[in-house]
């Protein structure tokens, strides 16, 4: 089968450099170990990048077949270059064009991205989520938020910009700093002092809750995992799997997770972040809707605590995604 996999690794594709741009490189490996993985599994694949020739650059690769149905599927690692909500930019091309390819739509990035939808959305879906507040100033009112508070970009991924304040003299300097970095609202939530666990989901109508993954912080001053928890490796905060839970709270934790799932209207895969305060009241932190697949990445560490090697993950999720538009695997 033809696979195109797309990505961002060249910000030069666009008509103009306007708007706000990407804020920092993500880690690029990972596109050329999904190509291998592909490969191994005899697809045709082609690297290609999510610019303005995305839809010609697949026109040549996968041309319209005969009878109208479509001749390849995109598997989709596009962070977008500039722009609101970079992430829907890819997907909404391919809705466009009528290629199909994997994760959420448009509007399933939408809300995934922009935290403050999302943690709108759990609450109303009775998902626990910390205390938050909208700010663009840092003057405005805190009401009954309780300090230390943690404050990132409202739409941004892998923890960029995220800062731990503690008091509430700190406060308007990050927010104004996100403000002026970032050019958008900065979310500002209560941190929740305790264990934080990552839920992996594979699936759609049947979900697959890959086992749970503990971000283990030991005895560090600093339990946040920041950008350089992340991707740097002489930062890189250990990983328990599968994490030491009662079965009571595994439960807990992995029906609030579906439920997340759901509310963003994700698909195929997706990685919910939660806390566990020390009365062991979990809180959803966040919602990642296509998870990093880098080799530390938790996402990656659950699968193959579950018997998944790296090629039969990412073959994995591209029958779930042939599955959702075909009503079967590929072939």
């Amino acid at each position: 089968m033809r696979v195109a996999i797309v990505w961002n690794r060249d910000v030069t594709g666009v008509i103009n450099r306007f708007g706000p741009s990407r804020p920092e490189e993500l880690p690029q490996d990972v596109a050329e170990c999904v190509v291998t993985a592909l490969q191994g599994s005899s697809h045709e694949t082609l690297l290609c990048e999510g610019d303005k020739g995305l839809l010609t650059t697949l026109e040549r690769f996968m041309p319209p077949d005969p009878r109208g149905q479509p001749s390849g599927i995109v598997f989709n690692l596009a962070d977008g270059i500039q722009g609101e909500y970079r992430y829907t930019h890819v997907p909404a091309m391919l809705e466009m064009a009528g290629v199909p390819y994997t994760g959420p739509g448009p509007l399933g990035h939408g809300l995934s991205n922009d935290k403050v939808i999302a943690k709108t959305l759990f609450r109303d879906k009775g998902v626990p989520t910390p205390n938050f507040r909208v700010m663009r100033c840092g003057t405005e009112s805190t009401g009954d938020l309780r300090f230390p508070v943690v404050v990132k970009p409202r739409a941004e991924e892998a923890s960029i910009g995220m800062k731990l304040v503690h008091e509430p003299a700190q406060l308007r300097q990050a927010v104004e700093g996100i403000v002026r970095q970032y050019s958008q609202d900065a979310l500002v939530e209560e941190y929740i002092e305790g264990r934080e666990i990552c839920v992996a989901l594979l699936g759609n109508e049947e979900l697959e809750v890959l086992p749970l993954v503990e971000q283990d912080f030991g005895g560090r001053a600093r339990r946040l995992m920041t950008w350089e928890a992340k991707y740097v490796a002489a930062e890189a905060v250990p990983k328990i799997c599968p994490a030491q839970i009662g079965s009571g709270l595994e439960l807990l934790l992995r029906d609030i997770s579906i439920a997340a799932f759901r509310a963003c209207q994700c698909r195929d895969y997706a990685r919910v972040d939660l806390r566990i305060d020390r009365s062991g009241q979990p809180y959803v932190l966040e919602i990642n809707p296509i998870p990093a697949l880098g080799v530390r990445a938790s996402f990656v560490r659950a699968a193959t605590t579950a018997g998944y090697t790296f090629s039969s993950l990412v073959n994995r999720i591209l029958d779930i995604a042939h599955t959702r538009y075909f009503g079967v695997g590929i072939p």
